[in-house]
């Protein structure tokens, strides 16, 4: 069992980081070259994607709940799980408190036109913190196992 919930949480950790990474470098670059409204377009095309995105994410939270449940008795690997779960944790606060009404933003073209473009850069940069945040996660989790 314990190895199932090491497992998913390093693997879900890692694999999050890497969605992340993705959509920071592939649509993000993409996104950078565009106009706001291509950009408003093109987002709202990509949008329908998230869930899948979110998925990943929520089995890292299963592995990693697991995981700290399973090394409870042991204060030191109990430690770096739970400083993982931390990662993922914030990372998920910040999309609900920053990416998710500006996500809707986006997709209802609420903005005004000209506040698009330095809103698409904020959140291509704190985006770049979710990468962090799940990297980071995954590492800890690699760390937590080795121990």
């Amino acid at each position: 069992m314990k190895l199932v919930f090491n497992s998913l949480a390093v693997i879900s950790s890692g694999m999050f980081a890497g969605v992340l990474f993705a959509i920071g470098v592939l649509l993000g670059g993409y996104w950078k070259e565009l106009s706001a409204v291509a950009f408003l377009d093109s987002f709202n095309t990509f949008l329908p994607l998230v869930p899948r995105a979110i998925a990943v994410g929520l089995v890292a939270v299963v592995g990693l709940t697991g995981s700290v449940w399973l090394s409870w008795g042991d204060r030191e690997v109990r430690r770096l799980w739970l400083l993982a779960a931390g990662c993922i944790g914030m990372l998920f606060i910040l999309t609900a408190v920053w990416f998710a009404p500006t996500n809707s933003q986006f997709a209802a073209r609420s903005l005004p036109l000209a506040q698009v473009l330095a809103k698409r850069d904020m959140w291509l940069m704190l985006h770049s913190l979710r990468i962090v945040f799940a990297a980071v996660a995954s590492i800890l989790g690699i760390i937590a196992v080795s121990r």
